[in-house]
Parts: structure tokens; C-alpha cells; sequence
């Protein structure tokens, strides 16, 4: 629960550098709303939404028991998946196991993700696919976030050869995400010969834990606030060499961030800070109404782009500039390749 309410304080700071994209106006787009398809391809994970509820609660007793269980049954309304909180607590102290198994109750047949640190065990991962029945399980990287938490971890040796087991021996597809600093290409080319099915890149410019953890802090570790891959940056660094699914989260705010995402490469998005603060602040329905919106909005944006489905949105033609430009330049991307994309 301290963690949710320093979210919620501390907020987002939306530096995740996609103001610096602009889409080429397409005046005959030669498409109608009804033909639009938004469901997107994800590989083993079938999603059926293009936007899904990222990891940020459970373990924290009846409080988050009940955030989840609302979550979940706006998960089960818009049809969207769903990730869990790390399940590390249940797997500690077998009484918090209910703030986590509420979700399958609330969403019997929806999709949900599993969630543990790149600390976990194989055995450790079964349980926590079992505890909620997930069809996926998430294995999140936070080094800076454990290494600004006072109580955290500071020892992170072993944890890629432990990814390698776990997606080798669990029987769900398994999910790679950061914890908003985001992920670089050296990273996924690390990742891209295991048996993992997705990477979530996870960028800068949405919760930033660093921040919340410093707010737990007598001696602020403030270089870390400032520290990461911006998602839009991530995107494209992950996507230049893994080629299964690549999903987006990190400071995504609405639909005109997310048609940027898969403009950039992502599969699907996920949002966490945006939604937790419209379940906390507007309630239930709010919420159920605030992501079909983005599904309304999503179709409008592709039919004005005249795309089809989520892939032909990657041959889109889209002005990258500013910080983003310099960036992807920097890292030996050519930002001109997105206004001329190539045709096939």
C-alpha cells in the first residue's frame, strides 16, 4: 500500500519521448471504421485487447485484495489482460495469497499474468502460476529499483541463467519486463535465444520507482530519478533484434501514445499509473469507460492512417524529431526510415 500511494503522489513524468513523434496526414486513407481490426498478434500470448493491465498490486491485505478484484472485473468487462503485482509476499506469508487468487475469481476466464523477480526459483514460479491460474507469468527486472530501496536487494548474479530455467521448465509462456528504466538492445539480444515468448519494455517516463523508493530513503539516491531508456527509445532498441512479441508500458497515457507505440514495433501495451489512478480516484466504471474509450479512439486514429490492423500501422509513415531523434541517431537507429517506411 505504500507503494501505491507514493504512485499516486508522485505521479508520472511522462518523459518517454513520444511528443517527438508526428504521423504523416494520409488525406485518402481508403478505409472505414468497421473494417478496423485492433485485436493484436501476440504470439502464445493471444491477447485479445491491444491494452492490458500491467503489475503494480497485491500483498498488501484486504486493501489490495479488493484494488485487485476491481481490477479485475474491469479486466473481464474490456476484455483486456491483466498482471499481478510480484507474488513474492504470498509465496513468504501464505495469508496474502487471497489478495492475489481474487483475480481468477473475478475473471474466471480471462487472461491474467503471473509476476516474481529475476530472484525467483522454477518451483517458486510454478506456484505462483498455480496460485492465480495464469496463462502467462511476468519476470521482472529492478535492479535500480532495489538497489534505491533501503531494504532491497544487492546482489544480482545468476538472474539471467535463473530466466533460462524458469522459461524452460514452467508450463505458461513467460514474459521479460523492467520496472520503468527500460530495456536496451544489449539486453534483448541477450534474451532473444531463450525460451521466453514476450519482452515488456517497461521505459522511463511512467512510475518512476527510483523516486518512490528515495521516499522511503533518509540519504537520497537521487541520481537514479533520472535514470533509464525512455519507452519510445526502448521500443525500438528492443525491437531491432527480438523478434517474437515486444510489449510497451512506461508512461502511457492514452490512445495517441499507444498507435505511437506500435507504430514504433510493440505488439500490445500495457498501462499501470494512469489506470491505478482512475480506479483509486473515479472508480469501477470509470474505468471501464476510460479503456473502451481508447479502444474508440485507437480505431479512429488507424481508419484517419488507413491501417487496417495494429501490424500496418508499422508502415505508417511518421515524422520522428527532438530528443528522440537524437537519440535513436545516437544509438545507430536512422530515425528518417519511419517517413519512409518500406512497402513490404
Amino acid at each position: 500500500m505504500d507503494h501505491i500511494q507514493f504512485a499516486l503522489s508522485t505521479g508520472q513524468s511522462k518523459q518517454n519521448m513520444f511528443d517527438d513523434i508526428r504521423f504523416v496526414h494520409q488525406a485518402l486513407p481508403d478505409s472505414a471504421v468497421s473494417e478496423i481490426c485492433i485485436k493484436p498478434k501476440t504470439g502464445d500470448l493471444n491477447l485479445k485487447s491491444p491494452v492490458f493491465i500491467n503489475a503494480m498490486t497485491g500483498g498488501g491485505g484486504r486493501d489490495t485484495e479488493q484494488l485487485n478484484g476491481l481490477l479485475a472485473r474491469v479486466a473481464r468487462e474490456t476484455g483486456a489482460a491483466m498482471a499481478v503485482g510480484s507474488q513474492m509476499a504470498a509465496l513468504k506469508d501464505r495469508s496474502e495469497r487471497q489478495s492475489y487468487a481474487v483475480v481468477r475469481k473475478e475473471n474466471p476466464e480471462g487472461i491474467l499474468f503471473a509476476n516474481l523477480g529475476s530472484e525467483a526459483t522454477v518451483q517458486q514460479a510454478h506456484e505462483a502460476v498455480e496460485m492465480i491460474e495464469a496463462n502467462a507469468l511476468q519476470i521482472h527486472l529492478n535492479v535500480v529499483q532495489e538497489l534505491t530501496m533501503p531494504e532491497g536487494d544487492r546482489d544480482f548474479r545468476g538472474a539471467f541463467e535463473r530466466i533460462q530455467a524458469i522459461s524452460a521448465f514452467v508450463d505458461v509462456p513467460v514474459i521479460i519486463k523492467e520496472t520503468g528504466f527500460g530495456m536496451s538492445r544489449e539486453t534483448a539480444e541477450k534474451l532473444k535465444d531463450t525460451a521466453i515468448s514476450a519482452i515488456d519494455v517497461s521505459g522511463f517516463g511512467g512510475t518512476n520507482f527510483a523516486l518512490i523508493e528515495n521516499e522511503r530513503r533518509r540519504r537520497k539516491l537521487a541520481y537514479f530519478e533520472d535514470w533509464g531508456i525512455p519507452t519510445a527509445a526502448a521500443i525500438v532498441e528492443v525491437k531491432s533484434v527480438f523478434g517474437k512479441t515486444v510489449l510497451a508500458s512506461g508512461g502511457l497515457q492514452d490512445a495517441q501514445d499507444m498507435i505511437k507505440a506500435f507504430l514504433l514495433g510493440a505488439d500490445a501495451v500495457g498501462l499501470a499509473g494512469s489506470f491505478l489512478k482512475t480506479a483509486m480516484q473515479e472508480g469501477e466504471t470509470q474505468l471501464i469507460s476510460e479503456i473502451h474509450a481508447l479502444y474508440e479512439d485507437l480505431t479512429m486514429m488507424m481508419t484517419a492512417l488507413g491501417a487496417e490492423d495494429l501490424p500496418a500501422l508499422k508502415k505508417c509513415p511518421a515524422v520522428i524529431t527532438g530528443e528522440l531523434a537524437q537519440y535513436l541517431s545516437a544509438r545507430g537507429f536512422n530515425p528518417a526510415s519511419y517517413a519512409i517506411p518500406a512497402k513490404n
